[in-house]
């Protein structure tokens, strides 16, 4: 938990007064009514410790993805993985490529004094990335390299031939690459999975909260062929972290595949109507893959938002962006109505 210091990402809704959070990037469509059945039937067996080796959850894991059990590591949620990564690698220097997530530089930052580069995509292109990702790898030769893909906040997803070449480059200069993919599926974009039994370089991150609306259940997990790195990984976790419903709920979750389907139509539907809808109220919209928005509005947008009950994500905190970006999630149309109603009404447009 937080201790008397500020929460640098969104979905705080417990304060009161919030009628809409926009600033959660969730699947719009919240849980699977299977997983959640799931979950809530495992707390029969509420009295006894979780499995430490979460069996047949890495069981199922391993199967989806085609890939051996022993590449996979599972946590609770995609930033306890992110913060082993970081006290297992121990890294001297590491490249993040910005703006991003947030988690990766604090997990380093809680690792130890790690000297982190900040590799910058310009908003001049949309926040694209581009080749000179490469160079910036060769030029600073960190030990490690953060790419989210698609990235957050922008829902840029990258061209497939980049990331690849981004993980061979770094593999012959000697460079691990942390290629964060939680909201790959949603964009329905190539995973680099198969990259991995060649690349012992490359670690990939996915997590079930985005997907499949499980944040609060806190489940994520690596896959990676170095064996030794998740060891190491698993070092610097207690045994029982997944909880049994969490266990439950994963393993309900990667059969849900008419589910994800529905999800990502309703994904692209919503998202190009409230691209749409704020582009005619003059705001510049970044042209998204996934189930986030990122925008450009007045700086005061937020607070006015705020008090009508309507939660957006600050984006002023991410290194690379600054005051008046925002990031809204997609949710479903009629919520999509009322935020652009509301925006609408804040810019006094009405």
């Amino acid at each position: 938990m937080l201790y008397k210091s500020k929460n640098p990402h969104g979905g705080d809704i417990y304060e009161g007064g919030v009628r809409l959070d926009y600033s959660a990037n969730t699947n719009p469509m919240g849980t699977p009514e299977k997983v959640v059945e799931a979950a809530a039937d495992s707390l029969k067996y509420a009295d006894r410790y979780p499995d430490p080796y979460a069996r047949e959850l890495i069981r199922s894991i391993a199967a989806f993805h085609g890939l051996p059990e022993d590449y996979v590591l599972a946590g609770a949620g995609a930033a306890e993985m992110i913060y082993s990564y970081c006290q297992a690698g121990k890294f001297r220097k590491a490249m993040i490529v910005s703006p991003t997530f947030a988690e990766y530089e604090l997990g380093l930052r809680a690792a130890g004094d790690t000297e982190i580069i900040y590799h910058i995509i310009p908003a001049d292109d949309d926040f694209s990335f581009n080749s000179a990702i490469t160079f910036g790898i060769l030029k600073h030769q960190p030990d490690v390299v953060f790419i989210c893909n698609p990235n957050n906040p922008s829902g840029k997803l990258a061209d497939p031939a980049l990331i690849k070449e981004i993980i061979g480059v770094s593999k012959k200069a000697g460079v691990k690459v942390f290629l964060d993919e939680c909201f790959i599926d949603l964009a329905e974009g190539e995973s680099m999975t198969w990259f991995l039994n060649e690349h012992p370089n490359l670690t990939i991150l996915r997590a079930f909260t985005k997907t499949y609306g499980m944040a609060g259940l806190r489940l994520g997990y690596v896959l990676s062929s170095d064996g030794e790195l998740l060891k190491e990984m698993s070092k610097c976790v207690q045994p029982w972290n997944i909880s049994t419903p969490a266990q439950a709920a994963g393993v309900q979750a990667l059969k849900e595949e008419d589910f994800l389907k529905e999800s990502i139509a309703l994904i692209k539907r919503e998202r190009r109507y409230l691209t749409d809808g704020l582009r005619e109220l003059g705001l510049r919209v970044i042209d998204s893959d996934v189930n986030f928005l990122l925008f450009k509005g007045p700086e005061d947008l937020g607070e006015k938002m705020k008090e009508e009950g309507i939660l957006i994500r600050d984006c002023s905190n991410y290194t690379g962006l600054g005051p008046g970006w925002y990031r809204i999630a997609v949710r479903l149309h009629e919520e999509n109505e009322e935020l652009l109603r509301t925006v609408r009404e804040v810019l006094g447009k009405e």
